[in-house]
């Protein structure tokens, strides 16, 4: 009878863990490997036609990676067919999308879920596989809502107006920066009391600018993604800068790119926090009068240009030292490499241009049904992603 009755409570106990656990509150339905897609053209067609849409509100930028698209809306990260649309694979949790996005050529994304200390935050961080929808890692963590993810290729890090955290691609946490909820180790962040304005990242590094109590302006401090102890950040340098509302703009290599709207300049430091040019900044104030959404700025790279939409321009740099090259006053965000050739969202289409100087080789018909807001692009082989506020469109 004692055994009875300890079985029966057994039973009872693994139903209830069952009822309240993760796996009853995720759908999880993975596909084979996503096939082959046809090659990529010579250069950009004469004309794209739109091949579907589907709605995506939790990624600023189309997900594009192992012949598949990633779309990402209310609690679900949908694998879908570049060509077709078509969902070939589904993820799905009780839980809204805080934000997902493209991280060593998988989907991560971040799920809301109280943190520690009960804060509201997006606690839950997994990556899928593209293709297949299989999960690969799953952690918790402690990004504040309102985050966005950047990546240098092999960290990612989650930005917070307090908190910085930097995951490997097992997403072991490997850097916490600022406010730690958790904190075990006092005194091993290097300044207390500050916020952040936006980050970029580069080359196993990570740079923010910072604005603290007593400071006689913003502050711009670098710091390895993967110090030897994750809440012990190792600090490469950290600069002072010639005043405030200071915005990041972008890093390559040891060089940081820092617009600076008081002074309408843009500003490059070497891996030491020496400045090393200044450039005049003609944009419109409305430009620059914010901090840019998440605090990640607004750009892409290519193997010779890193491409920095303001919010009204189109500004391109050398990917060697950050030297600017060429600015395009039309443009609707920031460029992308498709079909071997520069390819820039403007309003009623999309402009070809010539890398090396901005010059515009032809411009392309685009229907957006009416929508004239910023656009975001990726590629998926012949495919040509557009991310419309919280729609993904393909075109080909």
């Amino acid at each position: 009878m004692i055994a009875a009755a300890l079985a029966v409570v057994a039973v009872a106990a693994a139903v209830t863990i069952w009822a309240t656990s993760e796996s009853r509150a995720t759908i999880s339905q993975t596909a084979g490997p996503a096939p082959a897609l046809p090659e990529t053209p010579a250069a950009v067609p004469a004309q794209l036609s739109e091949l579907w849409q589907a709605p995506s509100g939790a990624t600023p930028v189309p997900i594009a990676a192992s012949n598949a698209v990633v779309t990402a809306n209310g609690g679900e990260l949908d694998g879908r067919d570049p060509l077709t649309g078509q969902v070939r694979w589904r993820y799905s949790r009780d839980l809204p999308l805080c934000t997902a996005a493209q991280g060593w050529s998988r989907a991560v994304a971040l799920f809301r879920e109280d943190g520690a200390n009960n804060e509201s935050g997006c606690s839950e961080v997994i990556a899928l596989d593209p293709a297949t929808g299989a999960r690969m890692a799953q952690r918790t963590g402690s990004a504040p809502l309102g985050t966005a993810l950047t990546t240098d290729g092999s960290y990612v890090t989650a930005f917070g107006s307090t908190l910085l955290n930097t995951w490997r691609d097992d997403l072991v946490e490997t850097n916490e920066y600022g406010k730690v909820p958790a904190l075990v180790n006092p005194d091993k962040q290097p300044r207390v009391g500050c916020t952040y304005g936006s980050i970029a990242m580069s080359s196993s590094r990570l740079g923010v600018v910072e604005r603290c109590p007593g400071d006689p302006g913003d502050r711009l401090t670098v710091l390895r993604a993967a110090p030897k102890d994750s809440d012990n950040p190792q600090v490469s340098f950290s600069q002072i800068l010639p005043g405030y509302h200071a915005r990041m703009v972008a890093m390559s290599g040891d060089y940081v790119a820092v617009a600076m709207p008081d002074q309408k300049q843009l500003v490059l430091y070497g891996q030491d926090g020496a400045g090393i040019a200044a450039y005049p900044l003609d944009l419109p104030a409305t430009d620059l009068d914010h901090d840019p959404a998440g605090g990640i700025p607004v750009t892409s790279s290519t193997s010779s240009t890193v491409y920095w939409f303001t919010g009204s321009k189109l500004m391109a740099f050398s990917r060697d030292n950050l030297t600017p090259k060429w600015t395009l006053t039309s443009a609707l965000g920031p460029g992308v490499q498709f079909d071997h050739q520069l390819v820039v969202p403007i309003q009623g289409g999309l402009a070809v241009l010539n890398e090396a100087d901005g010059s515009t080789i032809r411009t392309i018909g685009v229907d957006r049904h009416g929508y004239s807001g910023p656009v975001r692009l990726a590629v998926a082989g012949p495919v040509l992603l557009e991310q419309r506020g919280a729609t993904v469109a393909a075109l080909r």
